[in-house]
């Protein structure tokens, strides 16, 4: 896996083949981040399920200001930070907690997102409960924008504060996103 394009484009990202992680896919990110480039320049990041941190790494290698980086995996946690060392960014802070531990921390510390990635295990219910917490939390700016990925459309729920602005299916997975109204 590779950072796509940007500061650090070209560079290695290791961590796709960790047990219970799927890297979003070089094309998916590729369109991903087309769609999205006006969002990224100065942009404060949360990439909430991070894995190895590839979405995370892609956008501050594109502008982004900040980027959180968080999973509750010990393994993924160590990767990232790894990561982060090796490309030598500094701009990013890992967080080893579970998600919604992670957003309640984040709201302590009074922090808003102009871009949130929500990329969690397939077959679950985060999405949705991830996005009640941002929205309940306020972590969100207003012009921000939350991008979901899942194996289904039908996980990827979300509350009356939002609407789709863009959906596409790539092979077996979905890329929503999603901006509040």
């Amino acid at each position: 896996m590779k950072v796509i394009s940007g500061l650090y484009k070209g560079r290695i990202i290791e961590g796709f083949d960790m047990d219970g992680t799927r890297p979003t896919m070089e094309r998916v990110k590729e369109s991903l981040f087309a769609t999205i480039q006006n969002n990224i320049d100065d942009a404060v990041v949360l990439d909430l399920f991070s894995g190895s941190g590839n979405l995370g790494i892609e956008a501050l290698s594109e502008g982004a200001k900040y980027a959180y980086l968080v999973d509750y995996n010990v393994k993924a946690a160590k990767t990232i930070k790894r990561n982060l060392d090796t490309i030598g960014i500094t701009n990013a802070e890992v967080i080893n907690m579970d998600y919604l531990k992670a957003l309640n921390y984040l709201k302590d510390k009074d922090i808003k997102f102009d871009l949130i990635f929500l990329d969690p295990p397939y077959k679950t219910s985060f999405i949705e409960k991830s996005i009640d917490l941002i929205t309940k939390n306020n972590l969100l700016k207003e012009d921000g924008l939350i991008i979901c990925e899942s194996d289904s459309l039908d996980r990827i729920v979300y509350n009356d504060n939002y609407k789709i602005i863009k959906d596409k299916k790539y092979g077996d997975k979905w890329v929503v996103i999603l901006k509040q109204i």
